[in-house]
């Protein structure tokens, strides 16, 4: 009798603790990684620039709104976020809240589609059918949102040019730092719901700049494919959650776009036409809040260091 049901009493009370450690502790780890970038044109100074992404700000989650607080304290040089800050309709005050201190700052920010419209409940195992069937967003063969709740963007774009941070929008725009430095910047609307529009920003970085750099919320190949083109050196985007739930030892299982699984998040490189960008991607601080668990791969920020190439 205990051969019989030791097993699956086993895997049963694994798959519990898991379900319990993902939602009751990992989603609420978080943490900060570093990394740094040669990317800048040689004899420039390096750069501190904190990549923030996917908050999905639900009210009450005071935990993260603190954490979110606390990470002015690295005193960045510039502020980068990459989108779908909200999960809650009502959470645009707390999300501005959290953010509050990082608004002292320079920045810039692009668009998600979770900015733009609220979450709907979904089957987790549709991710690995729409992968199967090379279906994205609403860049496969997906119905359009129709019908869905939006969120009040509105308010939190005001809030963020308010500050003086630079909304990108398949738009250009340009950031002077406390140091003197000049940056450009380049963004897509969210391709994930095929809003990008990059015929509108096309023609490569500014060489009036100290230096150039492209934001996208989803990191679909087409829109890495055409920053890397015209010779853009970083791209940073979000979106992808790391996988959030991910196998210990092995990795992601899907990426939410037509991006590789190996590149799903933290520092890569893309190539196409014959260039090569860095590209990185953030794991993101939050989760749809519909499914509100990560597993092996924590929530994050990331203070990028760029320093300058030998």
């Amino acid at each position: 009798m205990r051969a019989r049901y030791g097993v699956p009493l086993a895997l049963t009370a694994l798959g519990t603790a898991c379900v319990g450690y993902a939602a009751g502790i990992e989603v609420r780890s978080f943490r900060l990684r570093r990394v740094t970038l040669p990317v800048l044109p040689a004899g420039m100074e390096p750069m501190r620039v904190l990549h923030v992404s996917d908050i999905h700000m639900v009210s009450g989650q005071g935990k993260k709104r603190r954490w979110l607080q606390s990470l002015a304290g690295l005193r960045p040089d510039l502020v980068v976020n990459t989108g779908d800050n909200l999960s809650d309709p009502d959470a645009v005050p707390e999300l501005l809240d959290a953010l509050g201190p990082l608004l002292e700052f320079p920045g810039t920010y692009v668009m998600g589609s979770n900015d733009y419209y609220a979450p709907s409940a979904r089957n987790p195992a549709r991710y690995l059918l729409e992968k199967a069937r090379g279906q994205h967003g609403l860049n496969g063969k997906n119905d359009p949102n129709i019908g869905v709740r939006r969120n009040p963007w509105e308010g939190m774009r005001d809030a963020f040019e308010a500050s003086g941070w630079v909304g990108l929008s398949n738009s250009r725009g340009r950031v002077k730092l406390a140091s003197g430095t000049e940056l450009a910047l380049t963004g897509l609307d969210d391709p994930h719901i095929r809003r990008d529009r990059y015929t509108e920003v096309a023609g490569g970085p500014d060489t009036a700049a100290d230096f150039s750099l492209a934001l996208v919320h989803a990191p679909y190949l087409r829109a890495l494919d055409a920053f890397t083109a015209d010779g853009y050196p970083l791209i940073l985007a979000g979106h992808t959650h790391g996988g959030q739930l991910c196998i210990p030892f092995y990795g992601a299982l899907v990426t939410n776009c037509d991006i590789d699984t190996a590149r799903v998040s933290g520092p890569s490189t893309h190539t196409a036409a014959g260039r090569t960008s860095r590209l990185h991607v953030s794991a993101g601080c939050g989760t749809n809040r519909y499914t509100p668990v990560r597993f092996a791969c924590p929530p994050e920020a990331t203070l990028l260091t760029l320093t300058a190439t030998t």
